[in-house]
């Protein structure tokens, strides 16, 4: 069989975040691993770091179409094999009127297809079931997409309890913290009064100036930094983390490191619900809930306080967040879709 051309269809920028792309990443990794040619088609706004990973892999960064007739006209124009759509914002007819021209279609979703007609659907979020769709459903965190640098930093094994006077808590909230939940989620850590080495990722100016407003309590250091390459050793070094309840959580689970989860935004709910009854995570509840007034915000701020307080003074109960997590996803997620993807294609595209 010749090189399969495969193309991915994602976006990403300071409103829309970055997790679309990350994962699409993950997944051209391993097509370049097995031989395929590679192109991303979408928007990336003021993010000089992703580009430059996509650069740093060779792979083309074109403009992205949006309407049906556009995704079809480019599949034809660079003689796609597969065409994987990742966004919430397409039309979702596109899908259709891929597999329609002969495209192997993959919708990578999250809990609603949106009326896509794809041959294969992704589904990475833990526990996800999504019955009578028209195509093939890869469901749940054993297809999760993780990058090369997240596989190449999972641990061994699940990182054992270690006690410590002052944890390493790192907190960041997706690649350019869309929501400016590192704020409140800053002010929440002070308040649940341990002490605590606490390493911000700001991901925009104004985040950056709204943390140096807040001030340490006895025993805290706060220290923003910008968006880094580094980030899965800044997880595997850190005693907690604080994240946001979106694609990061599955790179959380894989490295085992005990996390305590915020849900930023509604698609998220059904996904950051599953992982904190599960134990996979500590749930910190949602973020309008911890940036309301009057009473009710009051409470929800002060009962992740109390959870975060918990979570820094015992390192048994980070520990056992860290080993359910760890041995829940285990960083493989990527080549099980890329081999359900080629074994598709190979049976439909001879050649």
């Amino acid at each position: 069989m010749s090189t399969v051309r495969v193309g991915l269809r994602c976006d990403a920028g300071p409103r829309r975040g970055v997790g679309h792309l990350v994962r699409c990443l993950a997944l051209a990794e391993e097509f370049l691993a097995r031989g395929a040619d590679v192109t991303v088609f979408g928007t990336v706004e003021r993010l000089d770091w992703a580009t430059a990973e996509l650069a740093a892999r060779g792979i083309p960064l074109l403009p992205g179409p949006d309407s049906a007739a556009d995704l079809v006209e480019a599949a034809r124009r660079h003689e796609l094999d597969v065409l994987v759509l990742d966004s919430y914002d397409l039309d979702p007819a596109g899908a259709g009127a891929l597999r329609a021209a002969g495209v192997y279609t993959v919708a990578i979703i999250d809990g609603d297809s949106r009326g896509q007609v794809a041959d294969l659907y992704l589904d990475q979020n833990f526990g996800a079931e999504l019955p009578g769709l028209p195509g093939r459903l890869l469901a749940g965190s054993g297809y999760a997409l993780l990058r090369d640098s997240v596989i190449n930093a999972r641990p061994p094994v699940a990182p054992p309890a270690t006690a410590v006077s002052r944890p390493r808590v790192l907190a960041f909230f997706g690649g350019t913290d869309a929501v400016g939940a590192a704020p409140v989620l800053t002010r929440v850590l002070v308040a649940a009064g341990h002490p605590m080495d606490l390493t911000v990722i700001v991901g925009r100016p104004e985040i950056e100036a709204e943390i140096e407003d807040v001030t340490p309590g006895r025993g805290q250091i706060i220290r923003p930094v910008p968006p880094t390459t580094s980030l899965p050793a800044l997880i595997t070094g850190a005693d907690l983390v604080v994240s946001a309840a979106g694609t990061s959580t599955w790179e959380l689970c894989c490295l085992g490191a005990p996390s305590a989860l915020v849900c930023v935004v509604d698609n998220q709910r059904e996904s950051y619900t599953r992982v904190v009854r599960h134990g996979l995570a500590a749930g910190l509840g949602e973020l309008p809930e911890l940036t309301a007034g009057g009473v009710a915000g009051r409470a929800a701020r002060a009962t992740a306080a109390r959870t975060l307080h918990g979570l820094l003074s015992s390192p048994q109960r980070r520990a056992t967040l860290a080993a359910r997590a760890w041995s829940t996803v285990d960083g493989q997620g990527r080549a099980r879709v890329v081999d359900a993807v080629f074994d598709a294609v190979r049976v439909a595209v001879p050649r």
